[in-house]
């Protein structure tokens, strides 16, 4: 009973803070950055490994806190399709931190907090911080660069 109540304490500070982060004044721009992080992290919370990957350009450089170097798009394939085969997300929830956006080039600094279960059906709190960078080619947003990943609670 007292894990779910720690676990119930921090779903509800997240909220909080995602009520009070979302209320803040988004431009237009911001707005379409942050719907295209909400769509692909949306696909890998879905398993969608192929829709995930469709928005990481070719020229992708990633570096996350559980890797000695910097990865590639291919790197991200493999890990992506590794862990969706062992695992499923049960909650995500998304919260932007910043939003930046010059023309064709943004960066989102935001927090993802997850649910997982693995095959075993062990689960799993996440909560991870992150860094996106992106290009609009052709009117999309890919993902140029990253960083981040898994914080302590």
């Amino acid at each position: 009973m007292k894990k779910w109540s720690v676990y119930l304490i921090g779903l509800s500070l997240t909220l909080f803070t995602s009520t009070t982060l979302l209320s803040q004044e988004w431009s237009d721009s911001q707005k379409e950055v942050w719907e295209t992080v909400n769509t692909y992290v949306n696909m890998f919370d879905k398993g969608d490994v192929q829709g995930l990957l469709s928005y990481f350009d070719e020229s992708f450089s990633g570096w996350s806190y559980s890797l000695e170097a910097p990865h590639d798009k291919n790197s991200i394939k493999k890990m992506m399709n590794y862990w969706s085969t062992n695992n499923k997300v049960i909650y995500s929830i998304l919260t932007p931190a910043k939003i930046w956006v010059e023309g064709d080039y943004a960066f989102v600094h935001y927090y993802h907090t997850e649910l997982s279960e693995d095959k075993e059906g062990k689960k799993t709190w996440k909560k991870s911080r992150w860094t996106d960078i992106l290009l609009k080619k052709d009117g999309k947003w890919m993902i140029v660069g990253d960083h981040g990943g898994a914080i302590s609670k």
